[in-house]
């Protein structure tokens, strides 16, 4: 499409650089979902994983360097420092899915109420998860992200929101074809990051006021 110029001559337009970069952070996304599904095959591996995800989707948004021999560095560093967290996630999840088994026997009284608990709980946990595999860096402790985490999940309600719905779709695209777990997996981080950018914006624009 062409614009025409003060002198009157036609200029093609020039496309907007937003749908270009927003594309390109989308696929960064799809392709560090392949790189957590790796690093997340043993299971008890994943907290490390989704923190290496996210620091890697951080570098990439504020124009820092961001490769894969990045990403397996930070992983190797969270696994390092936060494989009790990989245990204490996979403990909850079995705790969770025994829960669920025993609501699925019948005759157990309030089986809908109580399995509706149980999801919210499985959601609000992932969530706070999440927040804190971006809150880490290598000089942080896992305790203190999870400490951010919980605090950031109380007072940033939206936020809080916006990563429940992503859990949600997740949960039901890889429902629908599990395929999808993995490409999905890199959005989420993606989100979650998104949402820690977005609490420090309004955070940084509250102080200046």
């Amino acid at each position: 499409m062409a614009v025409v110029r003060a002198d009157g001559r036609r200029a093609a337009r020039r496309p907007r650089r937003a749908f270009g970069e927003g594309f390109a952070l989308f696929a960064e996304c799809l392709l560090t979902g392949v790189w957590f599904a790796l690093a997340a095959v043993p299971v008890v591996t994943v907290p490390a994983a989704l923190a290496a995800a996210s620091r890697h989707l951080r570098a990439y948004t504020e124009g820092d360097p961001a490769s894969w021999r990045g990403f397996w560095a930070d992983f190797r560093a969270a696994w390092r420092g936060g494989w009790r967290v990989g245990l204490a996630v996979i403990g909850a999840a079995l705790l969770l899915g025994l829960n669920l088994a025993v609501l699925a026997q019948e005759g157990v009284p309030g089986r809908p109420g109580f399995a509706l608990a149980t999801f919210a709980v499985a959601a609000v946990a992932a969530t706070v998860l999440l927040r804190a595999a971006a809150e880490w860096s290598p000089e942080a402790r896992w305790r203190d992200a999870f400490a951010a985490a919980l605090q950031h999940t109380r007072t940033d309600v939206s936020g809080t929101g916006i990563l429940l719905g992503g859990v949600a779709v997740f949960a039901a695209t890889t429902w629908a074809l599990w395929l999808l777990a993995v490409p999905m997996a890199g959005c989420l981080a993606g989100a979650a990051v998104a949402v820690r950018r977005r609490r420090l914006d309004r955070t940084g624009e509250a102080a200046g006021e």
